[in-house]
């Protein structure tokens, strides 16, 4: 089959570029060590990166906007050094005017609500700066809301669980009204199961789940049940297949352990069932995964078409996922 052209809604390739910066590095994304580099993507197949400024709070301090800056100042520096390569983009002619011209787009999006510190003037900036999507959470509460919780099962081992008593606050209810009327996608990827009721309950516009996958065939609440997947769906969003094994499947002992295209198959195939074909994208988490996996990289992308279509997804199937169902929602919201 002819090579399929690639969106991948989440990577954290900009907070590893700005930790090897910071530590005295001069990793490049033009030819980087990580999952993705511009030469990777360009073997991939890539159209689209989203590129996340991934803020860790713990090691934000109470600084947390001052250390997204930070990494954006890393993103912009990266972008504009290869810009007859890749163009960053705020609104979809953005991409098509890329796509005609042969190259690569990045969007910038943001991974932890809580940059913000619950002021909308900073998520003002952020969408100033081109910021197109974020989660409202990580795995920290913030003044938006709260992840899953984290319970002790045994000493010093810590596991996720289902919340569905804390909701988002009124202060993440705004938000979700000013992210709407700016054009900002709702990424609800971390958010608990309550607060991801209620951002079905208090926006009208089609959201993501940036890089998720199944509950039904992995319990971790990282993933969204199939009633989750069915309400996303009627919405008109997007649930990104997530590369990392844990999110997979169950028996996942340790972070050794190879998550496989078969992995990611099977959860295309629950959710076609659930939701249809178009609900699903590709969320790779590359770049954030501590496990190895068959796609070894961007530029192994391919691999996962070819493996969809020995499975039987027709080639308007795997384009749909490889790209058109995300071009759809950037299409209606940028």
């Amino acid at each position: 089959m002819e090579m399929v052209k690639v969106i991948d809604m989440h990577c954290d390739t900009i907070s590893e570029l700005y930790y090897n910066h910071r530590d005295g590095g001069d990793m490049s994304v033009s030819d980087s060590d990580l999952h993705v580099s511009l030469e990777k993507m360009e073997k991939g197949g890539y159209g689209l990166q989203n590129f996340a400024l991934f803020t860790h709070l713990d090691r934000a301090g109470d600084r947390p906007f001052e250390y997204c800056m930070k990494l954006a100042d890393t993103f912009f520096t990266e972008m504009k050094a290869h810009q007859e390569k890749i163009g960053i983009v705020k609104n979809y002619r953005e991409i098509e005017e890329n796509w005609k011209a042969g190259r690569m787009s990045a969007l910038l999006t943001v991974e932890e609500g809580g940059v913000c510190q619950g002021d909308p003037a900073f998520l003002r900036i952020l969408f100033e700066l081109g910021a197109r999507m974020m989660t409202l959470t990580w795995n920290f509460p913030n003044e938006l809301g709260w992840p899953n919780k984290r319970e002790e099962r045994a000493p010093g081992e810590m596991a996720f669980v289902p919340d569905k008593e804390h909701g988002l606050t009124e202060t993440g209810i705004f938000f979700l009204e000013e992210m709407e009327r700016l054009g900002m996608i709702v990424d609800i990827s971390h958010l608990n199961d309550r607060g991801i009721q209620d951002v079905f309950d208090h926006t009208t516009k089609p959201f993501v789940a940036s890089h998720s996958n199944c509950r039904a065939l992995a319990a971790h609440p990282r993933n969204l049940t199939d009633e989750m997947l069915r309400k996303l769906s009627d919405r008109g969003g997007v649930a990104g297949i997530n590369f990392c094994s844990v999110f997979l499947r169950d028996e996942v002992s340790g972070r050794e352990e190879m998550s496989t295209i078969q992995d990611m198959i099977r959860h295309m195939k629950h959710m076609k069932q659930v939701g249809g074909i178009q609900v699903i994208g590709l969320g790779s988490d590359f770049d954030g995964i501590e496990n190895p996996v068959e796609i070894s990289d961007a530029s192994k992308m391919q691999l996962l078409a070819q493996g969809m279509e020995k499975e039987g997804f027709t080639i308007g199937e795997i384009e749909a996922v490889f790209h058109g169902n995300v071009l759809r929602v950037y299409r209606e919201i940028l």
